[in-house]
């Protein structure tokens, strides 16, 4: 009798583990580096909270910090000048509903910052006509970091 359990859990133990290895989140680890109290996350200062309205030059992918996941960022032409709006990470910007191309015109709300030496603003949320893009709450907590994920790091 004791034998048929130890063989019947090594039998579960071997299956779970063969199940666990071939999920598509194996080696996941975390939000890429744009969750709460990440380095990145921390650059997001309601302080600095401007809107700034222009026309799309460009939607490109970018690493923003060593470590971090592929993000989304619009390259924006305004009366000021060029400015960079990093939105969040690919995996997320790609899933939502507002589509962001070349040629719109768009408004940018979120945190200016310094990035690499230029202006850039992280954004908290992007208006293309009628349909809002919402991408942080007030305080700059990501939508991605879920239901209240990551509210205690800050």
């Amino acid at each position: 009798m004791i034998r048929k359990i130890t063989i019947l859990a090594m039998v579960l133990v071997l299956g779970l583990a063969t199940i666990a290895s071939a999920q598509p989140w194996r080696g996941w680890k975390g939000s890429g580096g744009w969750g709460c109290g990440g380095p990145y996350q921390r650059m997001y200062d309601p302080q600095t909270v401007a809107t700034v309205t222009g026309t799309v030059e460009a939607v490109e992918t970018f690493t923003s910090m060593r470590g971090m996941s592929v993000g989304v960022h619009l390259t924006l032409k305004t009366a000021d000048g060029t400015i960079s709006a990093h939105l969040g990470p690919a995996w997320y910007i790609e899933r939502q509903d507002v589509k962001l191309e070349k040629g719109d015109a768009v408004e940018v709300k979120g945190s200016k910052i310094t990035f690499d030496s230029n202006p850039a603003i992280i954004a908290a949320e992007v208006k293309k006509g009628d349909e809002v893009l919402k991408l942080r709450d007030e305080n700059g907590i990501p939508n991605w970091a879920g239901s209240g994920m990551g509210r205690m790091a800050r």
